[in-house]
């Protein structure tokens, strides 16, 4: 975690404190990827996990748009199903998408995997880390470097449901049938990567953000069961080591459980395009909390015009206050214009 070195442009650092900035701070969920023609150019020489294990190219790719867009952050390219081989639950995305050839479905399954610890993290899981060193020496404290990882109920549903999925029907049955093995996994988990991310701070990431995406996809009783508590003691984790630590954590629908997001202990929440960024400000206002999104990502998908009018819409949402930081509601899909993700990043810097 850069404590030694001052950041250059340390605008989203300030945000996620709630200090003021002469603009708003910005950077786009999943910017390292596949709308980029310099990302589709080396992924052609690699498969997505081998890109991913590959340190100098991964850092090449997580640095592409802040030299292509000039993007206030860099966020490291990698996968938040990385940690999960190691633990005996292996992945591939063969077909582009994520599969488990033998998903969770038992307590004795459950009791084979291993959370893993610092040194047994620092070893199977060193390119991530050797990532973030790479990334740190190429921008040289021009602009902070972000990690991140999966939350325990939305790796959970990957590794259950075997991918992804519409209905979470394989997780929620687990759940409900045995709710003793599923919390065993989520507190495994949580063990695990509670350490990953105290190693990504470690070895030089100056902010983590936390994705518990499908957390939405239960109710709010079994939110505050099966996802609240792991979510509070990664965070808790983090901040015994770290206790400046910015944690930002974000859920993909937030709408009905906004209030105990802020339950977490994160001090940026993260969300989507569902809410009205106004009201969200408003609910979090004299609580110290930072506020990231929340532009829908197909709005990238209309004319140059429109992205730009309706980033300014979002701006006047979002308010002057301090604390904002601006970003999509979820990940830049692969057909959107690179001139629209301009367009969308030179209207939130023009903004000053």
């Amino acid at each position: 975690m850069t404590t030694a070195t001052k950041i250059k442009n340390d605008r989203i650092l300030k945000a996620l404190r709630c200090e003021a900035t002469d603009r708003p701070p910005v950077w786009m969920m999943r910017q390292a990827g596949r709308y980029l023609p310099e990302y589709q150019a080396i992924r052609k020489q690699f498969s997505f996990l081998d890109l991913c294990k590959n340190p100098p190219k991964a850092a090449e790719v997580s640095v592409q748009p802040y030299e292509i867009l000039g993007v206030d952050a860099i966020i490291m390219f990698s996968d938040i199903l990385v940690p999960l081989e190691p633990m005996g639950s292996a992945v591939s995305f063969a077909t582009g998408s994520p599969k488990f050839a033998d998903p969770i479905r038992t307590p004795e399954q459950v009791d084979a995997l291993k959370a893993l610890d610092a040194s047994e993290l620092e070893t199977s899981c060193s390119f991530v880390y050797e990532t973030i060193t790479e990334i740190k020496s190429r921008v040289k404290d021009e602009v902070p470097v972000l990690g991140f990882a999966g939350a325990p109920w939305t790796l959970a549903s990957y590794m259950i449901e075997g991918g992804g999925s519409k209905d979470f029907a394989a997780i929620k049955t687990l759940s409900y049938q045995n709710p003793h093995a599923m919390h065993q996994l989520l507190q495994k988990l949580s063990d695990t990567i509670a350490d990953y991310l105290i190693l990504k701070l470690k070895h030089g990431a100056d902010a983590v953000q936390l994705f518990d995406t499908w957390a939405s996809m239960m109710t709010q009783e079994d939110y505050q069961e099966f996802a609240l508590p792991y979510q509070q003691k990664i965070i808790a984790k983090i901040r015994e080591k770290y206790p400046e630590a910015s944690i930002t954590l974000y859920v993909n629908g937030v709408a009905n459980i906004l209030d105990y997001m802020l339950q977490s202990g994160a001090n940026c929440l993260s969300v989507d395009w569902r809410v009205n960024l106004a009201e969200v400000r408003s609910f979090v206002a004299d609580r110290n909390i930072a506020i990231q999104g929340n532009f829908d990502p197909c709005k990238l998908l209309g004319t140059k015009q429109s992205v730009i009018d309706e980033t300014k819409r979002m701006l006047e949402l979002a308010g002057n206050e301090p604390g904002y930081i601006a970003n999509l509601g979820h990940g830049i899909l692969p057909m959107v214009p690179v001139e629209n993700a301009r367009a969308f990043i030179e209207t939130i810097q023009a903004n000053s």
